[in-house]
C-alpha cells in the first residue's frame, strides 16, 4: 500500500492528535487449494523519514530558490557592468577565462575574440611581460593591484604587431562562497593618448618661449577638456553610486576614520529595517560592535590597505533599535577606498547576511549525525559505495570488524579495505547491485585473520532513474553458522538412538488424539440424547392434566428435572469449548489492541456490571499494544471479568482493576478484585476442570481451565494472589 497519513490521539494533549505516517504490507496466506485463508498485515511506522524526507525537500527548495535569486542577481550584475563606462572583465577559474566582456573592454580589442578564452591564450603577449607576474600574485594572494599608465605591449587586432599602450587598470580577486579566490576582476582605461600628450608637452618645454602662443591656445583646449574630464567624473561617479545603490547585493561606504555610513544601500538597510544609519559613525549606530572583532578589522584594512573577507562569521546584533540581540551570520569583503593621492580615506563593504543558509545547512547536519549515530549503535556494518566502488559512508562496526584505528574507510576501494580474495569472492554481486538488482547471499569470506560467514545484503540507489550506487548491510553470523552445523551433527550422531523416543513420541501422541477425540466424540454424541430428553420433557409437560400442575411435589421433581438438563447442556457445550481448544492450539498471534479488547469485553457484559454496581478501572499505559491471539485474549479477559463479578462479596461494591505492564521479557495482564477471595487450599485446585469453590452462582468450572490451558499453549504463565474475604489478583504473563 502507499505510505498513508493516519494522525493518533495524544495521550498527554486529550483531543489532540500525533502525525503520524504509516507503511503497510499485506500478504495473502493460500492453503494447499490455492484459496486465500488468511492475510497478513504488517504495518510499520515511517513517520521520521516521512518527516526527514521533507525536511530535506525544503532544503533542496530553498537551496533552489536561492540559486535562482543568485543566477538572478549575477545577470543583474552583469547588466550593470555592460552600463558601467570603464572597461571591465571578469575572469573565473584556474586558467582566468574572460566569462564576461562589456563593450567598453571588447572596444579595446576590436579584433581579437577574447569570451571564454584563458586570459593568457587569447592575449598570449601578455605572458613574457610584468603584466604576467601581477596577475599571479593577485590570484594567489587576493591583493588587488592598481596600476597607473603602465606600458603593456598589445595588439589591438589578432595577426597583427603589438603597439605600445598606456594603461590605468585595476587587477580585483573574485572570491567563492566559501571564501576561496575563484578568479580575477579587471577594470582598465586606455590612457596612451594622455601620455603621449603630456610627453609632447614635457619635449616641448624648451621651446616655451617661442611657442607661447600655441601653448595658451593648447592650454585653454586643455582646460576645455579638463572641464569636461570634471563633468566625465561626475557622471561616473554618480553612475557608480546607482550601481551600488541598484545592486542585488548589501553594500555600503565607510567614510574617514570613524567609518561614518556615507552610503547605505536599500538591500543593506533591509538588514536592520530598525535602525538609522545613514551619516552616523558605525560604533554610534550600531553600538553592539563595538566590543567585537568588528572594529579591529575594519582598522587594520584602513590602516594597510588590505582587502579582507569573512565568510560565515557570528556576530551579535540587533535589526531594530531597542530589540534584543541574536546571532546573525555574515560574508562579508572589506575594500579599502583611495583618494586621488592613493591614500586610503574609506571602506567600501559588500555584505551577505548568510543565517538562513547556515541555519539550513547545521540542520542538514544535524539529521546526518543523527543517522550517524543511529546507523553506529547498530551490531549491523552498514556502509554506502558509489559506482567506482568506493566506500562513501560507514558506520562504526566497519571501523571494529577491519580493526582499522586511526584510519578513514571514506574514499578506500573495497578491495584495498576487505582484500583481493574477498573481492573475488563477492564481485559478481557488486555488480549486479550496480545493475540496479536488490542482492541477499550468504557467504564464507576469507578475511585477513580467517573465513567468516557473513549475511549480506546490497541495496541499489536509484537517482533519476539511474543507480549511482549502493547500500551494503553485513551482518556476522559466524556463530549462527558454526550453531548450525554443530547442530546438524548432533542431530545425525543422535538420530540412530532416537528411534525408540520417536517411537514413544508417537504413543502419547496417538494417547493425547485419542483423548482428544473422546471429548470431542463425547460433547458431541451427547447432544443429541440430551437435546431428546428436553424434547420429551416439554412433550410430558403438555401431557399432564391440568390438576397436577398444583401438586407441589410434582413441580418441585420437573424443576429438579429440568435444572439437570441445563447443566447437563452446560457440561457438554465447555467440553466441546475445551476440545476445540485443544484443536485450534495457540492461535494466530498478531498485534492486538488491548485496550479495545476490554472495552469490547466490558460491553458484552454490560447489563451484568450495571446490575451488580461494579466499579471497573482500566490502567493501560506502556503496553496498551500487545501480540497474541485477538480471540484467545478476549477469552481471557471475558472469563477473569466474568468470574470478579460472579464471586463479588456481598458486603461491598466490588472493584476490579485491569492493568498491563512490561516485566522484563513479558506482557503481565492483570485483574485485581476485593470479591470473596481464594485459601491456599483452594488455590492448589484452581485450574482444575469442572472444579469449584462456591455453589450460590451458577458456573461449569471451566473457564479458569481453558484460561490456564490458552496461556500455556502460547509458551506464557499464570500466577494466583489471593486471601479469602479480602479479594484475587491474577496476572497472565504473555511471552
Amino acid at each position: 500500500m502507499d505510505i498513508i497519513q493516519y494522525d493518533i490521539p495524544d495521550p498527554h494533549n486529550p483531543g489532540g492528535f500525533i502525525e503520524r505516517y504509516w507503511s503497510s504490507f499485506n500478504t495473502p496466506v493460500l492453503n494447499e487449494q490455492g484459496e486465500v485463508i488468511y492475510i497478513i498485515h504488517e504495518t510499520v511506522n515511517v513517520s521520521e523519514e516521512i518527516k526527514a524526507k521533507h525536511l530535506l525537500e525544503q532544503s533542496q527548495k530553498r537551496e533552489r530558490d536561492a540559486l535562482a535569486q543568485a543566477e538572478q542577481q549575477r545577470l543583474r550584475l552583469e547588466r550593470l557592468f555592460e552600463q558601467a563606462p570603464a572597461a571591465c572583465a571578469m575572469l573565473e577559474g584556474p586558467d582566468l577565462e574572460f566569462k564576461f566582456i562589456n563593450k567598453s573592454y571588447q572596444q579595446l580589442f576590436p579584433g581579437r575574440e577574447l569570451l571564454n578564452l584563458p586570459l593568457f591564450e587569447a592575449l598570449p603577449e601578455l605572458r613574457e611581460q610584468p603584466v604576467y607576474k601581477i596577475v599571479q600574485n593577485v590570484v594567489t594572494t587576493g591583493e588587488t593591484f592598481e596600476g597607473k599608465e603602465v606600458l603593456i605591449p598589445v595588439a589591438r587586432y589578432a595577426g597583427q604587431p603589438v603597439e605600445d599602450i598606456y594603461w590605468n587598470f585595476i587587477y580585483q580577486a573574485l572570491y567563492n562562497a566559501n571564501g576561496e579566490i575563484s578568479g580575477m576582476l579587471i577594470f582598465a582605461l586606455d590612457v596612451t593618448e594622455f601620455v603621449e600628450a603630456r610627453r609632447q608637452v614635457e619635449k616641448g618645454a624648451a621651446s616655451l618661449q617661442t611657442l607661447n602662443v600655441e601653448l595658451e591656445e593648447r592650454v585653454k583646449s586643455r582646460t576645455k577638456d579638463l572641464q569636461l574630464a570634471q563633468t566625465q567624473a561626475l557622471i561616473q561617479k554618480q553612475q557608480l553610486v546607482d550601481l551600488f545603490m541598484q545592486a542585488p547585493a548589501a553594500i555600503t561606504i565607510l567614510d574617514g576614520p570613524d567609518f561614518v555610513f556615507q552610503l547605505v544601500n536599500p538591500v543593506y538597510q533591509q538588514i536592520f529595517p530598525g535602525r538609522e544609519l545613514q551619516g552616523k559613525p558605525l560604533r554610534r549606530a550600531l553600538p553592539e560592535v563595538k566590543d567585537t572583532i568588528i572594529p579591529a578589522l575594519l582598522e587594520n584594512v584602513y590602516r594597510t590597505g588590505e582587502t579582507y573577507v569573512a565568510s560565515e562569521m557570528p556576530l551579535m546584533m540587533a535589526r531594530y533599535e531597542g530589540a534584543p540581540l541574536e546571532e546573525i551570520f555574515w560574508s562579508f569583503t572589506y575594500l579599502a577606498r583611495r583618494d586621488g593621492e592613493g591614500a586610503v580615506d574609506g571602506i567600501l563593504v559588500y555584505a551577505h547576511d548568510v543565517t538562513r543558509q547556515v541555519e539550513d545547512r547545521r540542520s542538514i547536519e544535524s539529521i546526518a549525525q543523527q543517522l550517524q549515530h543511529i546507523t553506529d549503535s547498530l551490531p549491523v556494518l552498514i556502509s554506502y559505495v558509489d559506482r567506482q566502488k568506493i566506500y562513501r559512508f560507514a558506520n562504526k562496526a566497519y571501523y571494529a570488524w577491519f580493526d582499522l584505528k586511526g584510519e578513514t574507510l571514506i574514499g578506500k576501494p573495497i578491495a584495498e579495505v576487505i582484500g583481493e580474495k574477498a573481492y573475488e569472492a563477492v564481485e559478481g554481486y557488486f555488480n549486479k547491485a550496480l545493475a540496479g538488482e536488490r542482492v541477499n547471499f550468504e557467504a564464507t569470506m576469507p578475511f585477513k585473520e580467517g573465513l567468516k560467514d557473513v549475511r549480506t545484503s546490497f541495496v541499489p540507489d536509484f537517482r533519476e532513474g539511474k543507480v549511482v550506487g549502493f547500500y551494503s548491510l553485513v551482518m556476522d553470523v559466524s556463530e549462527q553458522v558454526a550453531s548450525r552445523r554443530a547442530l546438524e551433527k548432533s542431530e545425525k550422531e543422535a538420530k540412530g538412538n532416537a528411534k525408540e523416543l520417536v517411537a514413544v513420541n508417537r504413543q502419547l501422541t496417538h494417547i493425547n488424539a485419542d483423548l482428544d477425540n473422546f471429548i470431542y466424540t463425547a460433547s458431541h454424541d451427547l447432544k443429541a440424547p440430551i437435546s431428546n430428553i428436553e424434547m420429551l420433557m416439554e412433550e410430558l409437560l403438555l401431557e399432564l392434566p391440568v390438576e397436577s400442575e398444583e401438586q407441589g411435589e410434582l413441580n418441585k421433581i420437573i424443576e429438579m428435572m429440568q435444572g439437570s438438563i441445563v447443566r447437563f447442556k452446560k457440561t457438554i457445550d465447555s467440553l466441546t469449548q475445551i476440545s476445540k481448544l485443544q484443536k485450534d492450539g495457540p492461535g494466530l498471534e498478531e498485534k492486538v489492541n488491548l485496550e479495545a479488547v476490554i472495552y469490547e469485553v466490558k460491553l458484552d457484559l454490560e447489563q451484568t456490571i450495571l446490575k451488580s454496581g461494579a466499579q471497573i478501572e482500566v490502567s493501560i499505559i506502556d503496553s496498551n499494544t500487545v501480540t497474541f491471539s485477538e480471540k484467545n485474549l478476549r477469552s481471557i479477559v471475558y472469563n477473569l471479568l466474568s468470574n470478579a463479578i460472579k464471586y463479588r462479596h456481598p458486603d461491598r461494591v466490588l472493584s476490579v482493576r485491569i492493568s498491563c505492564h512490561q516485566e522484563g521479557d513479558y506482557t503481565v495482564l492483570q485483574v485485581k478484585d476485593n470479591g470473596l477471595g481464594l485459601s491456599s487450599k483452594q488455590q492448589g485446585k484452581l485450574f482444575t476442570m469442572f472444579r469449584r469453590f462456591h455453589d450460590h452462582v451458577e458456573g461449569s468450572g471451566v473457564g479458569l481451565y481453558m484460561v490456564k490451558k490458552i496461556v500455556d499453549n502460547a509458551g506464557g504463565k499464570i500466577e494466583v494472589q489471593s486471601t479469602a474475604g479480602v479479594g484475587t489478583t491474577f496476572s497472565i504473563y504473555l511471552n
